[in-house]
């Protein structure tokens, strides 16, 4: 056998849990590529699979050089093909005969979703056989603060490397205080609005000298006048501080690049090989970053599926991954193959799916069989929806399913209180991801804040939370004083604190302040080795919060039991990062996220938000909810992008099911304090009908559970008239739009943004996107079909 052959055929076998598109992208290393991984379609299989191919064998897939084997060589080779090696143990050996080019560990980046999934890559490339020391498998967030941690100070900003991370509701009290001090009342803006308007702009990388406060006409807008002088105060207060928010870490990151060649250059050439997974969830400013990034080498591999891009709402753009083959000239590979799901799932997903407009065409499909149809169920009320879906998991427990194996998916929270009551009663194990996390706890920001402090003297957000808690008789006069000093001076909290008996304005409380500013300078000492997490023992007896916490009986031990785990986190920490020291683990505590912590192998049925399910799969899923003004929302039917949006959330939701799919529905509802009427959503309308098994259960009584299949007619035919109405307007709209068509500079009349200017115009399977300038509603992007449209 010649070498060529041999080689072929042992990584063929190496990779051969892949299929054939699969390893097209597993060994296509150099230049762009876009992998459009469909839902279930193995991406992390494909991830791993080819950093594993990098890191092994470089190009040698690819590569035609001819190499003298000794008998040894092949010998090892062909005892590895029959079976008698396998590739962990073979991976070394068949990495020195055949590997060429290879690519180093240090010169990948990674780039995931959430850190457990870089934790999740990282352990099975090992299991591999590869070399991982020196990969950076990161978020966006994790990689970003890294570089800044070394480089920051470049900026000439005033940051130095210690800064701390603040979260949402450190950012709104910075945002209030800012309000406060300028006399803007809430009603006039909002916090969140402001904090909002704030992170939308870092998305866009728009700075507060940038920001613009030209409202729809192209006058000064009040609320943008007040929000820019809002955004000023609150940036200058951030960097007085040592502090970043989340949207920071990026556009300071792209600014550290942009100011600094000779930073951007030396990251360059340590990432060689950049690869993005969720790329479709991208924000311009990571793609900002990406690109400069991967201008050095050109070696820049995305993954993505524009169906499940489903963060317009956080400042993605799907147009990232649209347009991704066209901006680097990418290769494209499609992953069409679901090892997930049923064919009828995968083809409910496929139908609802195609009525997007931005979409590119894709087929998924399944061997593993058709499967059950898929259910839709509708109720009089919630709490009869609630029943059924106790009913139903209990069912499944008693047929040997695990609770784990079961999922609630709702779109907004407040729809799980009736699930949830009803679970409780029925004595089924449940979790909710998204509720209060672990480290939302009060106990627990009061202990991270001391370790910010401790960190960072300069936090002035954490500072606040925690000078008089436990109460110390330090109040709000006094930390306003000390706010002003350390604005004034110059100097830091546990400073100001110490020299407190020399400052006249402070020196009435110099009693109190000097031992604590003391106990914070000893204590700021040691924030280098945190191995035995004795540093949060000492808050607990230095500061009081321990003897606290105890006189408050049961709820104060309880308290202590978390913040005994806290502990327990910290000796973990630093157990897997050798080195790291305080400022690593704050932000490791900073960025982690709801799935994060999520286990699959905890025994409780599941109830999270559709957004929350992204990436996960279970046996059987339930869609509550599925109604009209729900799912999708009121609001999001005024704007057709946003019905996109809603219907990629659907395609998400459908696809996390393995084998036993559930929409529920109830005739009316109580919800938001208000009762509500709604019909079935279009998504469950959009199904074709032989992919569905419906039963109306309004009609009847929970004792007539046992009708006979006459009784059903008129119930199951409730879904169908709604089919045939929604496809009856579905028809009438493209009959408005089948014989029209649009070209730049053409004015339009919309029938919910007014008048426009069309900018551009692209046909779309049998529908045409057009990008217009309306005149007071800014810059949007509609599907004509779906607009009240007419030429003017």
């Amino acid at each position: 056998m010649d070498y060529l052959t041999l080689k072929k055929q042992v990584l063929n076998k190496y990779f051969s849990r892949t299929n054939d598109m699969q390893k097209k992208a597993v060994f296509r290393i150099n230049g762009a590529v876009l992998i459009v991984a469909g839902a279930g379609s193995g991406k992390t299989t494909v991830l791993c699979n080819r950093i594993a191919n990098m890191l092994l064998f470089g190009n040698a897939y690819n590569s035609n050089t001819v190499r003298e084997l000794s008998d040894d060589d092949v010998a090892f080779a062909q005892s590895f093909l029959a079976g008698e090696i396998d590739n962990f143990d073979a991976a070394e050996r068949l990495s020195e005969i055949f590997g060429e080019d290879r690519v180093k560990p240090w010169n990948i980046l990674a780039v995931t979703f959430t850190n457990k999934a870089a934790a999740e890559l990282k352990e099975r490339l090992e299991n591999m056989g590869a070399d991982v020391d020196g990969i950076w498998a990161a978020t966006f967030h994790s990689a970003c603060v890294r570089i800044l941690r070394q480089d920051i100070e470049k900026l000439g900003m005033g940051y130095k490397s210690n800064f701390t991370i603040y979260d949402t509701d450190d950012q709104l009290k910075v945002i209030k205080t800012v309000m406060k001090e300028h006399n803007i009342s809430d009603k006039a803006v909002t916090p969140k609005a402001v904090q909002n308007l704030i992170s939308r702009s870092k998305d866009k990388l728009i700075t507060p000298d940038k920001f613009s406060t030209k409202g729809k006409n192209g006058s000064d807008d009040y609320q943008l006048s007040t929000a820019k002088t809002i955004y000023t105060d609150y940036q200058a207060r951030l960097e007085a501080a040592n502090a970043l928010d989340f949207d920071d870490i990026i556009m300071l990151t792209v600014k550290l690049f942009a100011q600094c060649p000779d930073v951007l250059s030396h990251w360059q050439n340590r990432f060689k090989y950049i690869m993005v997974d969720e790329y479709q969830d991208t924000n311009a400013a990571q793609y900002k970053l990406v690109s400069l990034l991967a201008e050095g080498s050109g070696n820049l591999c995305v993954v993505g599926d524009e169906d499940q891009s489903i963060y317009r709402f956080r400042g993605a753009t799907i147009e990232n991954i649209l347009s991704f083959e066209e901006q680097f000239g990418a290769e494209v590979i499609k992953l069409e193959q679901n090892y997930r799901s049923t064919a009828t799932i995968l083809k409910a997903a496929n139908a609802v799916i195609a009525n997007n407009t931005q979409h590119k065409d894709k087929n998924l499909w399944s061997d593993l069989g058709d499967g059950d149809k898929i259910r839709m169920d509708r109720f009089s009320t919630e709490q009869e929806e609630a029943m059924f879906i106790t009913e139903r998991i209990l069912d499944g427990v008693k047929q040997g399913k695990k609770y784990a194996d079961h999922v609630i998916l709702y779109r907004n929270n407040a729809q799980s209180r009736t699930v949830e009551t009803t679970l409780a009663k029925s004595g089924i194990p449940y979790k909710i991801i998204g509720g209060v996390r672990f480290y939302e706890r009060k106990e627990i920001k009061d202990i991270i804040a001391y370790l910010c402090v401790l960190n960072n003297n300069y936090d002035e957000v954490r500072f606040g939370r925690i000078v008089n808690e436990p109460v110390r008789g330090i109040g709000a006069a006094t930390l306003d004083e000390l706010n002003r000093v350390v604005s004034g001076m110059g100097i830091s909290y546990v400073q100001a604190m110490c020299e407190s008996d020399s400052l006249p304005s402070l020196s009435r409380k110099a009693k109190v302040l000097v031992p604590l500013g003391e106990t914070f300078s000893e204590l700021s000492q040691h924030t280098d080795d945190i191995s035995d997490g004795s540093l949060i023992d000492d808050i607990l007896d230095r500061f009081g919060y321990r003897e606290a916490m105890q006189r408050q009986g049961l709820e104060g031990e309880v308290r202590l039991e978390n913040i005994n785990e806290l502990k327990s986190n910290m000796i973990t920490f630093a157990k897997e990062n050798e080195g790291a020291g305080l400022s690593e683990f704050l932000e490791q505590v900073a960025l982690v996220s709801d799935m994060d912590s999520f286990e699959a192998d905890d025994d409780k049925a599941v109830l999270m938000t559709m957004h929350s399910a992204k990436g996960l799969e279970f046996d059987t899923v339930f869609v509550v909810g599925a109604e009209e003004n729900i799912f999708p929302g009121y609001r999001s039917q005024f704007d057709p992008m946003e019905i996109e949006e809603e219907r990629r959330l659907a395609y998400v939701a459908i696809t996390r099911a393995k084998r036993h799919l559930y929409f529920t529905c109830a005739k009316q509802r109580m919800l938001y304090g208000q009762t509500m009427r709604n019909k079935v959503s279009r998504f469950v309308v959009e199904i074709p009908s032989q992919y569905m098994a419906y039963d109306d259960h309004s009609a009847v009584t929970a004792s007539a559970a046992a009708r006979s299949a006459e009784q059903m007619k008129p119930r199951t035919s409730y879904l169908q008239q709604q089919q045939r109405s929604y496809r009856a307007g579905q028809r009438e709209m493209e009959k408005r739009v089948e014989n029209v068509s649009y070209a730049p500079g053409e004015r339009v009349r919309h029938g919910v943004f007014g008048d426009g200017t069309v900018l551009s115009a692209k046909a779309m399977g049998g529908d045409w996107l057009l990008e217009i300038a309306f005149d007071d509603k800014g810059t949007k992007k509609v599907a004509a079909k779906f607009a009240k449209m007419t030429k003017i």
